[in-house]
C-alpha cells in the first residue's frame, strides 16, 4: 500500500466513479464527520459519481438515495441498488436474491451464531434488512475482536449461506452476489459503462471489502484497514494517512487537488 498522495495525474485521469464502503470509511467511530460529508459533495460537484457500496440495510439505503450527494447506493452487500432515475428512486435487485422462503434459514444461522459465539447479537437495524442477517460484534460494547467475527462467519458458512466480515457486522445471506459483482452489473447493464476498472477509484477499510480491492488497480484503503492487513490476500493499492472519514477526506483532497474537474 502506497501513501494516497503518490497517486499521480495520469492515473487519475480516467476516473468517473467514486466507490465507497461507509462504516468506518466513511464514518469515524460510528459517526460522519462533516470533513467526509464536505468531500462528498465535493466530488459530487466536480463531476464524479460518487456510489456508496455497503452491508448497511436496504432502509438505510433508501434515505442514503434521497439526501445524500451519491447517484446510486449497493446495499446489503450486493442484494441491491438504489438509484435515482428522472427524479424517481429506483431498485435495482440482483437476480439472485433469495425469496420470502429463506427466513427461516437465516432464523436458524442468528440462533447458532448467538449460542456459540457469547456476547453475539443482531443488529440494530435488522428491521429494515430485507435479503440478509447481520450479526453485530464492534458496532456496540461489548467489542467481541477479529477472532469471534470469524467464528461467526464459519458458523454462517458452515449452514449454507454467504458470509462476510465488516468492521462492525457479519453479514449472512443466501445468493451468488457480493458487492463486487453487483456494482459491475449494475453499472454495465444499467448505466451501460464498459472498462470498469479504469474508471473507479474505490475505498473501503475491511476484509469484506476484498474482492473489490483485488478487481479495482485503484483502490485506497483508509488508515483503520491495518488491523485487519494481515487477514487479508488483496489489499488496496493506496492508503490513506488517516482512518475514517478523516482518511477518506484526505484522499479525496489530493484527487482534487490532481484532477479537480472530471
Amino acid at each position: 500500500m502506497q501513501p494516497i498522495e503518490t497517486l499521480t495525474p495520469a492515473q487519475a485521469e480516467p476516473i468517473r466513479y467514486i466507490l465507497t464502503d461507509i462504516d468506518d470509511t466513511l464514518t469515524t467511530h460510528g459517526r460522519l464527520p462533516d470533513c467526509a460529508y464536505s468531500a462528498l459533495w465535493r466530488l459530487h460537484r466536480a463531476g464524479y459519481q460518487v456510489i456508496p457500496v455497503t452491508g448497511r440495510s436496504c432502509g438505510w439505503c433508501d434515505l442514503i438515495a434521497r439526501e445524500w450527494p451519491v447517484d446510486a447506493v449497493v446495499g446489503e452487500n450486493g442484494a441491491v441498488v438504489y438509484y435515482t432515475e428522472n427524479q424517481h428512486l429506483k431498485i435495482f435487485t440482483h437476480p439472485s436474491v433469495a425469496g420470502e422462503d429463506i427466513r427461516k434459514k437465516l432464523a436458524a444461522i442468528q440462533a447458532a451464531c448467538l449460542e456459540q459465539v457469547p456476547g453475539a447479537r443482531v443488529a440494530k437495524d435488522q428491521f429494515s434488512r430485507v435479503y440478509d442477517l447481520a450479526i453485530d460484534f464492534a458496532e456496540e460494547p461489548p467489542v467481541l475482536g477479529l477472532d469471534a467475527a470469524e467464528k461467526i462467519r464459519d458458523i454462517c458458512l458452515s449452514m449454507g449461506a454467504e458470509a462476510k466480515v465488516s468492521s462492525i457486522h457479519v453479514n449472512a445471506w443466501f445468493g451468488s452476489y457480493d458487492k463486487l459483482s453487483m456494482t459491475r452489473l449494475f453499472l454495465e447493464t444499467v448505466r451501460g459503462e464498459t472498462g470498469l476498472s479504469e474508471k473507479i477509484l474505490w475505498f473501503g477499510d475491511s476484509p469484506n471489502d476484498e474482492p473489490m480491492f483485488a478487481y479495482f488497480p485503484l483502490s485506497c484503503g483508509v488508515a483503520n484497514i491495518q488491523p485487519f492487513a494481515h487477514r487479508m490476500a488483496h489489499l488496496p493499492s493506496f492508503v490513506a494517512p488517516l482512518p475514517g472519514g478523516e482518511g477518506f477526506a484526505a484522499a479525496v483532497d489530493h484527487l482534487l487537488k490532481i484532477r479537480p474537474h472530471v
